[in-house]
């Protein structure tokens, strides 16, 4: 991977220009925005029904905000090492590559073959073996996505020039279909949106994942405004920062308009429990079986560039962390692991990621809002530890618990917010106080 540049170039002074800006941007949407980007919104339209507005935009702080300004705080840092180095080297590691591994291998890289799959498998013939036809689709999909990924400092002309934008044209065409039609009566809003449907949006952002995507993704995307020739470190801060703003302007654009593909549906689609079934119910609707081939082709180009951005990045982190090993063979792992579990081993997986993720996310969170507010959190340099440290005890110790004896009580569970899953909220303020006075205790001359 060649990122070297000739420095002191005109490019390098005035940054990218409007075209290579806006690919660059689109890029960063288009490895954002897998399957769950595309499920999670119709239902929301579907559940919260009249509430909508408000639990879309609790949607947006999580789905859309925190993963943007986790761009922002991991570009303002160089890198995400850069940022967890601030709480302690060795947590820096192991955080790292928690978190690599959490939203690569572990869950998201083998989901987005299964996910793709089982969109494309009302279209197979019915005398056809579903358990063959899925080995044979995700073997060919992760060697289309190893292959792309081969050139990480192609990605971005892949995905801001030809994936991403027929990603955007296809869900255009759904959701345009869905808001130019005769909707159904609006309804009330549903379990669980029918309370503070706002904070209930809040929380749903949280399973896009985009958060810990963004503290990954800041890599790739700094290299390929390298190669693009912004070398200086301001400049490519600047252009990450940037980017980040179209992303998340077109997350936000296309989010609204999926939830308004739910919104049309509230009545028939009651009973609806996965997003999927309500895009596939409106293009269907509006298309007939061309609408299923449209929604299918939707989820196997979001599914792709998500892939191939996932495992660009966890090849790139590995191979500068164990340089032994080259980016071809980190990727190549990854892919063919990531094969397997797609076929035979996706729930065991799921069943350990997903409390891995709660434990995570909390932990993200507060060093993402730090990282925006480095210069006063630096001069306070024990605040880093105790904020992060107290999250991570708190996250972790509710999520081991979820995931070994969900009967078993907590002193946590009687935290304020806990019964909402943000009982870390709490401690990690106090963690702040109590940071802020070591740091001054710490910072007076002894005599």
């Amino acid at each position: 991977m060649d990122t070297q540049v000739k420095t002191g170039s005109a490019c390098e002074r005035a940054g990218l220009d409007r075209r290579q800006l806006l690919s660059v941007g689109v890029a960063l949407f288009s490895m954002f925005f897998g399957a769950g980007n595309l499920i999670l919104p119709p239902l929301l339209g579907v559940q919260a029904g009249a509430d909508t507005l408000p639990a879309i935009i609790g949607f947006f702080v999580t789905g859309v905000g925190l993963p943007v300004l986790g761009i922002v705080a991991v570009a303002l840092s160089g890198t995400l090492r850069g940022l967890a180095d601030r709480v302690h080297p060795v947590f820096s590691r192991i955080l790292v590559a928690a978190v690599y591994l959490a939203i690569g291998p572990c869950l998201a890289i083998p989901r987005t073959s299964s996910t793709a799959f089982e969109m494309l498998s009302p279209l197979l013939p019915a005398d056809v073996s579903i358990d063959v036809a899925r080995l044979v689709f995700s073997v060919v999909f992760f060697v289309v996505a190893y292959v792309l990924a081969m050139h990480p400092g192609r990605i971005t002309r892949l995905l801001g020039r030809i994936t991403g934008p027929a990603l955007i044209l296809l869900i255009a065409a759904v959701v345009g279909s869905a808001l130019f039609s005769a909707g159904e009566p609006l309804c009330a809003a549903q379990p669980p949106y029918n309370e503070n449907a706002a904070v209930q949006g809040f929380l749903t952002g949280y399973q896009t994942m985009d958060l810990l995507a963004s503290l990954t993704f800041g890599l790739v995307i700094a290299t390929n405004i390298r190669t693009m020739g912004v070398t200086e470190s301001r400049g490519v801060t600047r252009e990450v920062c940037r980017a980040g703003v179209i992303a998340g302007a077109l997350m936000m654009l296309i989010y609204g308009g999926l939830a308004v593909v739910g919104v049309r549906l509230c009545s028939s689609l009651a009973g609806a429990t996965n997003g999927a079934a309500v895009l596939t119910a409106s293009a269907t609707l509006h298309f007939g079986v061309a609408g299923t081939v449209v929604v299918a082709a939707i989820f196997l180009l979001a599914c792709l560039n998500v892939c191939i951005g996932l495992i660009s990045c966890c090849g790139t982190y590995f191979s500068q962390e164990a340089p032994r090993v080259p980016y071809r063979a980190w990727a190549a792992g990854f892919a063919l692991f990531s094969c397997a579990v797609s076929n035979v081993g996706l729930d065991a997986i799921l069943a350990f990621s997903v409390p891995l993720l709660g434990a995570l996310y909390p932990v993200a969170i507060v060093m993402v809002i730090m990282g925006m507010l480095r210069r006063a959190c630096d001069a306070l340099p024990q605040v880093w530890p105790w904020v992060v440290g107290v999250t991570a005890v708190v996250s972790v110790a509710t999520n081991l618990r979820d995931a070994v004896f969900p009967a078993a009580a907590l002193p946590l569970d009687a935290l304020p917010f806990a019964s909402v899953g943000l009982g870390w909220v709490v401690p990690a303020v106090v963690a702040a106080v109590v940071g802020v006075a070591h740091a001054r205790l710490a910072a007076r001359p002894r005599g």
